[in-house]
């Protein structure tokens, strides 16, 4: 896990404490894609499979974390992260640990959430994230997120 990855899950643990009751770990920040380890046995439900206020928060903590990540990398820290607005589906159960992951969107969307942000404050940006079963590369899981930045 690199310097970044291990701040991420530092500040996660500390101001969402419900991230430590979940068991989430930061697997790994690298070519700006963010993946995130949730264990089933601390997520599991009625059905012995992961429960979907679990997925729904993991995936959007991929979001958060890939923007916050992103954000640090830019030298922008004045910023303060929220969710406005998700839609997720659950095309597959999640039946053992899983993996969340965000990746980047555009260079495009991104220079201009930049410019945005610089000129009035406040800016929207569009992330995508999925999440599979462990071993997998099928989306189990698929989550669009408006996220907000603003001073």
């Amino acid at each position: 896990m690199n310097r970044d990855s291990r701040h991420l899950e530092s500040i996660l643990h500390h101001d969402i404490p419900l991230t430590r009751k979940m068991g989430l770990k930061v697997l790994d920040w690298h070519d700006q894609q963010l993946r995130l380890h949730l264990p089933l046995e601390a997520n599991v439900n009625h059905k012995s499979t992961m429960f979907g206020g679990s997925l729904y928060c993991g995936a959007v903590l991929a979001g958060w974390g890939w923007l916050h990540l992103r954000l640090h990398e830019e030298g922008i820290k004045d910023g303060h992260i929220v969710i406005q607005e998700g839609q997720i589906s659950y095309p597959l159960p999640v039946t053992m640990d899983a993996t969340a992951i965000c990746r980047a969107p555009s260079a495009a969307v991104w220079k201009k959430f930049l410019a945005t942000y610089e000129r009035y404050g406040r800016a929207r940006l569009t992330l995508h994230s999925r999440i599979v079963n462990a071993g997998s590369d099928e989306d189990a899981v698929k989550f669009v997120g408006q996220y907000v930045l603003h001073r």
